[in-house]
């Protein structure tokens, strides 16, 4: 009786509701804003779901918790076409109410375009606390680059330096085996930190092999990633009759983060780098101007 209370407290039946809509001439759009007790079978998972790897123990354990006092925070879902709903916030806690067959689960719903469900689910995947560097990486990543934040914008929304977001950033420039490596526990995001320094990928991953064979700690990689930095430098000729002068030349053009790489044999590259669409964008429309 006390869990019937409890799921009472938290929304009112789905039927229920429209029918209350059908008799005084409501529309059934009343719906939106409400906490009510949908049927599991009507909620579509969110498409736009950043996260990949769910505990399953965990899970199990939320379960546990839910056959003993309910669901005590209702998930979020948006209304879709033919009285379906989607998910946009809380699919640990779908996972578990499925998972020893509970029919219906407390739902506020609200309405979201696919931007804004992408954006909630992202926001929501970034606030918790057992994700990984990477996880957060690729969260922020996502909303620059699909929801065409700034960094600045992208601070104000999830509460968060914007010195914070930049170094999770950089982390996607680490080779795809130090991210799973990193995913996995193997290194700290400190060990990550320091690599990046290192642009070679075959260096990265000859200083990973390293901490992991020696147990190296994030000190330890820091002086070898300057040790092998000093050693590049060396080899590597630090200018070339042809391009002096010319840096603050590209600067203007490109901004201050435009850089020349030289190599050994006279050679090189002019690099210009981006931090997000709005600023691809921005860099191609002053190259297609001045051609």
């Amino acid at each position: 009786m006390a869990k019937a209370n409890k799921r009472q407290a938290l929304g009112r039946g789905l039927s229920a509701l429209l029918d209350d809509s059908e008799k005084s001439g409501a529309s059934k759009e009343e719906i939106i804003g409400n906490v009510v007790e949908l049927p599991l079978d009507k909620i579509e998972v969110n498409p736009f779901q950043p996260r990949t790897n769910f505990n399953e123990e965990s899970i199990e354990d939320l379960a546990k918790s839910i056959q003993a006092l309910g669901v005590i925070q209702p998930i979020t879902v948006r209304k879709i076409e033919n009285d379906n709903f989607q998910l946009v916030s809380g699919e640990r806690r779908l996972r578990a109410a499925k998972s020893f067959g509970l029919l219906t689960i407390p739902s506020f719903i609200r309405i979201a375009d696919d931007q804004e469900s992408l954006e909630m689910a992202l926001v929501e995947n970034i606030q918790r606390e057992d994700l990984d560097p990477i996880e957060i990486a690729l969260s922020y990543q996502r909303l620059i680059d699909e929801i065409e934040l700034t960094q600045e914008e992208l601070s104000e929304r999830v509460g968060k330096k914007r010195s914070s977001i930049t170094n999770y950033i950089r982390l996607l420039r680490l080779d795809p085996i130090i991210q799973t490596g990193m995913r996995d526990g193997f290194i700290s995001m400190g060990h990550g930190r320091a690599l990046i320094a290192v642009e070679d990928r075959s260096k990265q991953l000859s200083i990973y092999e390293q901490i992991l064979a020696k147990g190296l700690s994030v000190r330890a990689t820091e002086k070898l990633v300057k040790t092998d930095a000093s050693t590049s430098t060396k080899k590597t000729p630090a200018s070339n009759p042809y391009v002096e002068g010319k840096l603050a030349f590209y600067k203007n053009m490109f901004g201050e983060k435009v850089r020349i790489q030289l190599n050994s044999s006279g050679g090189g590259q002019i690099v210009v780098p981006f931090s997000s669409k709005k600023e691809f964008k921005a860099l191609t429309k002053r190259l297609q101007s001045d051609s």
